[in-house]
């Protein structure tokens, strides 16, 4: 039995990419760890943010991968000098992932009191209108 996905109808021709894209997306499985927000700022724009406690710019990494936006943490464990009474602030590491459109790029990112915004904007393609010639067969 083959799988029948949305792109495998006959009226929606190339729209593999489109097809590869929500399959990527689905099988991301992000657990919900960091938290994060997605507003839009303008009418081309987006930021992410991402609650980022306990992490400084050098425990991050951004990276845009094949229209994927990635954003890793992981902290340096210095738990083995210290003794917690209580630990309820995470210290682990992390992988959230964001699909991109294409034509969304990164802006710009900042940090600011353990938030993480990552700015986005859509560059605003030319309309192109293509005529057809008919020849001849």
């Amino acid at each position: 039995m083959t799988k029948m996905t949305f792109a495998s109808h006959p009226f929606l021709l190339g729209f593999e990419q489109l097809d590869r894209l929500v399959e990527r997306t689905n099988k991301s499985g992000n657990e919900g760890y960091p938290p994060y927000n997605i507003e839009q700022t303008g009418q081309a724009a987006y930021r992410i943010t991402l609650a980022v406690a306990g992490f400084s710019e050098d425990d991050l990494a951004i990276t845009v991968e094949d229209n994927q936006l990635v954003v890793r943490g992981k902290q340096v464990d210095d738990g083995a000098n210290k003794t917690f009474l209580h630990r309820g602030i995470a210290a682990r590491q992390f992988q959230r992932s964001f699909v991109l459109a294409d034509g969304v790029e990164v802006a710009d990112a900042t940090m600011e009191n353990g938030l993480l915004h990552i700015d986005l904007r859509r560059n605003q393609p030319e309309t192109i209108v293509q005529s057809i010639k008919i020849t001849k067969a």
